[in-house]
């Protein structure tokens, strides 16, 4: 891998994985169509890309999860001194966390199948039917579905569970797990905003346990050390690029939708599908 491809695929990291265009579907259609390579040649290279992107996203949340961890902890000390019939209720940050927990549950379904998306990964006229699909979901989401007024305060262990078992779905390269957990907030009735903020709290658990399992298959396959220093720049790429692309993502929602996002993903998804079968 070249150093200029690494700074591509880590500037495609940062961008792509909190905008709702897949960035697994990008990187895998960089990988195989432009360097010629499946993205399992460079299984530690991917590792270090979500390693980026779920820094950024501690970072720009770090107050709201400090916040949750404190809040839930205040309330199992509250529970254990109270006495049984004096209630202890959560605070709206701790009920936050337990349902990040409650929406992270539905990912180890995709455990059944992690041999089945592996080989997904590979097919690049599939991501690109996937990436048309994912075009169609945003139409449809800024067309025809109403923003609610559900936040951490009000939001059920239902609607939880609804977007986690979205975001289990959006493991399929090519449907973006942003784009997909943050509609189907929306469908169950989330503010704009708050569905960003829950989607990419959401993804920390499930990517820093993705990652944990990419990991020890990197480290079983074989790491490139000579090719550390390349990984290393694309690494930081996705780290700063993240940082921002979360920044504009909050921004839409506060002021529009996901409507031009989905021509592009039907753009991409027309023309990976295209070079599929020419390449």
């Amino acid at each position: 891998m070249s150093i200029l491809m690494s700074l591509l695929l880590g500037l495609v990291q940062g961008i792509a994985e909190f905008l709702p265009v897949s960035s697994s579907g990008h990187l895998a259609i960089l990988q195989s169509l432009l360097s010629g390579e499946n993205a399992e040649e460079h299984m530690f290279f991917n590792v270090l890309l979500h390693i980026g992107t779920l820094i950024s996203i501690c970072v720009v949340y770090r107050s709201e999860i400090k916040t949750m961890i404190s809040d839930m902890f205040d309330f199992f000390r509250k529970r254990a001194e109270s006495d049984l019939g004096e209630p202890v209720v959560l605070k709206p940050s701790a009920r936050a966390l337990l349902f990040v927990i409650v929406g992270t549950l539905p990912m180890v379904i995709v455990v059944f199948f992690l041999g089945a998306v592996d080989r997904l990964f590979a097919n690049t006229a599939f991501i690109g039917f996937a990436l048309i699909i994912t075009g169609g979901i945003l139409f449809v989401s800024d067309k025809y579905v109403n923003r609610g007024n559900k936040t951490e305060k009000t939001m059920t262990m239902l609607d939880a569970v609804f977007v986690g078992l979205a975001q289990a779905v959006a493991v399929i390269p090519g449907l973006s797990r942003s784009g997909t957990t943050i509609v189907v907030g929306l469908v169950r009735g989330f503010t704009g905003p708050f569905a960003v903020k829950f989607s990419l709290l959401l993804s920390i658990p499930a990517v820093f346990c993705a990652m944990i399992v990419e990991l020890f298959r990197a480290i079983r396959g074989g790491i490139n050390f000579p090719a550390l220093p390349v990984y290393l720049a694309g690494f930081v790429v996705a780290v700063v690029i993240g940082f921002f692309a979360i920044q504009l993502i909050r921004r839409i929602m506060t002021k529009s939708g996901f409507g031009n996002f989905a021509f592009y993903c039907w753009g991409v998804g027309a023309l990976t599908l295209i070079l599929s079968f020419i390449l």
